[in-house]
């Protein structure tokens, strides 16, 4: 790791105020025979919720107190991408995963790690991500993931509506953690029963965070990285019209990019 020139990656503003770093080059997670290096600050400092929200403008992402973007030298296939949630259109495909997940609830919860979550992204990733980078995680990687959080953030837990009679239990059937910018939410991570997968219960959850967004008069969610190619993140570009941070600014990805 090094301090970072980040003259042809950070805006100007950014770098007179504050340090950024490199990461050593590591194995891809996304591209095989691919190396990556992250760009990174910490936001464990005055001003992380403003500091947060400008770097988030400018295609980074927020992983505990760590704000990062790919830096690497012969590949640009991660490229931060956003909904436009005035210009999305709920098409058919997506209002029949709505209609499938109806019977879900949405309440937002303070960001404190509970076992019931840590619970429920153990079973997530094992079944949906066996051998990953997280699949390791303990109890207290989960409640740093969670509790650190220096900006403001949510977990949206999703429970089945109880109906009088009805004998659910109310377990937890999927949660996302999530920050709320002044310009949107940001959707740090997500995790759900893996048997919901036949409802496309990842893709409610963004649904549901276009339709909260749009409640809230917010214009975009931020879904992350999307990496053309990649199994993990080529899910992306079905959440059209998407817009995509070239390094400069944002602006429409076209249909041809995807």
């Amino acid at each position: 790791m090094k301090e970072a020139d980040t003259k042809d990656l950070i805006p100007t503003d950014f770098v007179r105020k504050m340090k950024f770093y490199l990461t050593s080059p590591q194995p891809c997670p996304y591209l095989p025979d691919k190396m990556e290096r992250k760009v990174f600050a910490n936001l464990a400092v005055d001003g992380a919720v403003n500091l947060n929200d400008s770097l988030t403008r400018s295609g980074f992402r927020r992983s505990q107190t760590i704000a990062y973007r790919p830096a690497c030298k012969a590949c640009g296939a991660c490229r931060s991408v956003r909904i436009d949630v005035a210009a999305f259109k709920m098409t058919r495909r997506w209002k029949r995963v709505l209609a499938r997940n109806s019977a879900l609830e949405r309440s937002p919860t303070t960001a404190r790690a509970t076992r019931e979550q840590f619970k429920l992204l153990k079973r997530y990733l094992d079944e949906r991500h066996p051998g990953g980078g997280m699949t390791d995680m303990e109890i207290r990687d989960y409640a740093g993931m969670v509790d650190a959080s220096p900006v403001k953030t949510v977990v949206f837990e999703y429970r089945n509506r109880i109906k009088p009679g009805a004998e659910d239990d109310g377990a937890l059937q999927g949660a996302a953690l999530t920050d709320v910018l002044r310009d949107g939410l940001s959707m740090v991570y997500s995790f759900f029963r893996p048997e919901l997968s036949d409802r496309s219960m990842g893709s409610f959850m963004v649904l549901d965070h276009v339709r909260l967004a749009s409640e809230l008069g917010l214009p975009y969610v931020y879904l992350g990285y999307w990496v053309k190619g990649s199994e993990k993140m080529g899910y992306k570009s079905d959440f059209t019209p998407l817009e995509v941070f070239d390094g400069q600014q944002w602006r429409p990805l076209a249909e041809e990019e995807i």
